[in-house]
């Protein structure tokens, strides 16, 4: 029996059950509790850093500490979930989360908080690798590309909608209330996981087998990724290598990545199988996930700023007007799904996901201190509509093209992966918005005087080095104020142009992927492709 016919077969006998949707439906319900959790605490962090009387500084250790634990404990999903089983694993870290959520809500001091978060980011960690393998071995072939889109909603709307929920629960509720909700939505989880899911013959047969732990590669990991972690967080505070932690953190996991690297290579049931990567297809599909994650997580940090920072809105308003690209986002994944349950070869809708994203960060770069609603609202949708393009088929394609024995290694190293591009996005705009706004308040300071707006405001002309100046009638009503209203505004449109810069950069490097998905092989289900 060939090995298309084979793959064919095991999805007949094992991956194509009656509750299949029911099987999507519980994983969607955990894979959408831990993106939310990255994303919904954000806003509540002043009500919580009133609660403990913590510092700025102390109380985004609630943030490090779930991201710190969740981008190491998602390489080693699985080799977990071989080794112990899927099922039970996947029940497990529901089980934690849930716990954890409800001890984060009941915390009553910032160090119970930061334990707490540890152990729920931890445990969420198994919820976005174990759910994609489970779905990937559930539905047929033709139908993995629709699993992928419906699971995606939970993935990619999640962390756009966070910020809109939290705002709304934390003031209409209490901060608290972020993390109780955690409770029904996961015992639910956990329910329907315990009586839908099974895992297949051939994790159990592995299963069975003993093999020696790699408790080298363990402490290699969470060494090199910990660090990696921690840096990304928080290096934009200390100024990066000006500070002497950050370069020891560098050196010191650079150098365990690499032991790590040729480690797991020469091990013969290694904690992350990097062999995977020999395989092209999968390989080049992770570099677009990584780039595309960059764009997605980098203006979900944005987009909440400028509109808060720059344009006055509170949270609740902020979450509302970004809210419409989770829209787009569905919208463009159920159509996806569809295409592909029909067989239709959905690889070119990747180039104009790409395309929909670069007109969407070109729009956003054309944006000013005097932008309505509905001009920030629509190149969001547009964007959001990319997205749902690009990320089910490519997330079939990239797990597809490997065989079924090694789909929990697969998902765990494209979810690193991409739990690493989501990371280094955010480090990056925080770095590029700080850096952009000194050159360019710079640069007007220089150039610009208050003389000069009397007579810029009367002739109409644009400020020397920016697009065009929107503030001339605040800075000439900010006289009266004195200078200090003046360099008020001046900062404002210095912020306001490197928001500008960055979008713009996005931009040309989707243009640049437009044509990636020439080098894509159609997802064909199974080992097919990896031979």
């Amino acid at each position: 029996m060939g090995a298309a016919s084979k793959v064919s077969a095991e999805h007949i006998d094992h991956a194509a059950p009656t509750h299949k949707w029911l099987i999507a439906v519980a994983v969607m319900l955990g894979t959408t509790l831990e993106v939310l959790d990255t994303s919904i605490v954000n806003v509540a962090l002043p009500h919580m850093q009133g609660t403990f009387s913590a510092s700025v500084d102390e109380i985004a250790w609630v943030l490090t500490s779930y991201l710190v634990a969740n981008g190491v404990m998602i390489p080693m999903t699985g080799w977990i979930s071989a080794r112990f089983g899927r099922k039970r694993y996947f029940l497990t870290s529901v089980a934690i989360f849930v716990a954890s959520s409800g001890l984060c809500g009941a915390a009553q001091s910032l160090d119970q908080m930061v334990i707490f978060r540890l152990i729920q980011g931890a445990a969420g960690a198994a919820m976005i690798p174990s759910s994609q393998a489970i779905l990937m071995e559930t539905f047929p072939p033709n139908e993995q590309q629709l699993a992928m889109a419906t699971w995606g909603m939970g993935l990619m709307v999640a962390p756009i909608m966070g910020p809109t929920l939290g705002g709304w629960i934390t003031d209409n509720w209490n901060w608290r209330w972020n993390f109780y909700i955690n409770l029904p939505v996961g015992l639910i989880a956990f329910l329907m996981v315990s009586t839908f899911v099974h895992d297949p013959s051939y994790l159990r047969a592995h299963r069975a087998r003993s093999a020696k732990v790699d408790y080298l590669g363990m402490i290699l990991l969470v060494v090199s990724l910990g660090l990696t972690q921690v840096v990304l967080d928080r290096g934009q505070r200390a100024d990066w290598f000006a500070a002497p932690w950050v370069v020891y953190s560098v050196a010191i996991s650079v150098a365990m990545f690499i032991w790590l690297v040729i480690h797991e290579l020469w091990f013969e049931d290694p904690i992350l199988d990097l062999r995977i990567l020999k395989i092209p297809v999968f390989s080049f599909s992770v570099a677009l996930m990584v780039a595309m994650s960059f764009a997605l997580y980098g203006t979900g940090l944005l987009n909440p700023i400028f509109l808060q920072e720059l344009l006055g809105y509170n949270a609740w308003k902020a979450g509302l007007v970004l809210a419409p690209r989770g829209l787009g986002t569905m919208v463009a994944m159920l159509m996806i799904g569809q295409l592909a349950r029909a067989r239709f070869d959905t690889r070119p809708l990747i180039g104009v996901g790409f395309v929909c994203m670069a007109i969407g960060l070109w729009q956003m770069s054309r944006w000013n201190l005097e932008v309505s609603t509905w001009v920030v609202v629509w190149p969001s949708i547009v964007m959001g509509l990319g997205m749902g393009m690009i990320f089910p088929t490519l997330s079939a394609i990239t797990l597809s093209c490997v065989q079924r024995e090694r789909m929990g290694y697969a998902a765990s190293l494209y979810n690193m992966m991409r739990n690493a591009g989501a990371a280094i996005g955010i480090s990056y705009m925080t770095t590029s918005l700080v850096n952009h706004e000194q050159i360019h308040q710079s640069y007007l300071v220089e150039h610009f005087s208050v003389f000069d707006a009397w007579k810029m405001g009367a002739a109409g002309a644009k400020v020397p080095g920016a697009h065009s100046f929107h503030l001339l009638p605040q800075i000439i009503t900010g006289q009266k104020q004195g200078l200090g209203g003046v360099y008020a505004m001046i900062q404002a449109q210095a912020a306001m142009l490197s928001f500008n810069d960055i979008y713009r950069t996005l931009a040309i490097a989707m243009v640049i992927l437009i044509p990636s998905f020439i080098f894509l092989r159609r997802a064909e289900g199974g080992s097919a492709m990896a031979h």
